[in-house]
């Protein structure tokens, strides 16, 4: 994985507009390239692999906060990348916004379990949420709290690479 540095400035103002660089990044590198959208479908699973990685090594740090942040954002990508793939209504607005939001989120995973026929998509965005709200942003929960959705989550990335796999 490379990393790009971007001056603060720059990185202050796109997150106070909402910008979630990473994101943008992506999609842009993706339309300047002309990947090919299973690319960026592979890309976000990458994400999601070191993410959940990165989980596990914070709950064995016994950081719970940063554990809770790390789990979330491997949800996250792989939800994103089941929306791509099967082509869930929020990508319209995802496109004209220009970044996903949480609300977005849990409408496809709603979109997505039903579409499946898979409840255990939206489950696992709601345990996901709930550890991301009560362990990163309001810092209450406990590494256990964290590991208990662990499974979870490794479902979810695991779902998604079979589904991004099948043709």
């Amino acid at each position: 994985m490379a990393v790009i540095v971007i001056p603060k400035h720059i990185a202050e103002e796109a997150e106070r507009r909402g910008l979630d660089l990473e994101e943008f990044v992506l999609r842009a590198l993706g339309e300047a390239l002309n990947l090919d959208p299973e690319e960026l479908l592979k890309t976000r699973v990458e994400i999601a692999e070191r993410s959940l990685a990165e989980a596990r090594e914070y709950a064995a740090k016994g950081n719970p906060v940063q554990a809770s942040e790390k789990l979330y954002r491997a949800v996250e990508e792989c939800i994103k990348a089941l929306a791509e793939k099967h082509k869930t209504p929020q990508l319209e607005i995802v496109r004209k916004r220009g970044r996903w939001d949480t609300w977005l989120l849990g409408q496809a995973a709603t979109d997505l379990s039903k579409m499946l026929g898979e409840e255990r998509i939206k489950h696992t965005w709601a345990v996901a949420y709930d550890v991301h709200v009560w362990g990163l942003h309001d810092a209450k929960y406990r590494v256990e709290d964290v590991e208990a959705a662990m499974p979870l989550a490794e479902w979810l990335l695991n779902y998604t690479k079979r589904a991004i796999k099948a043709e």
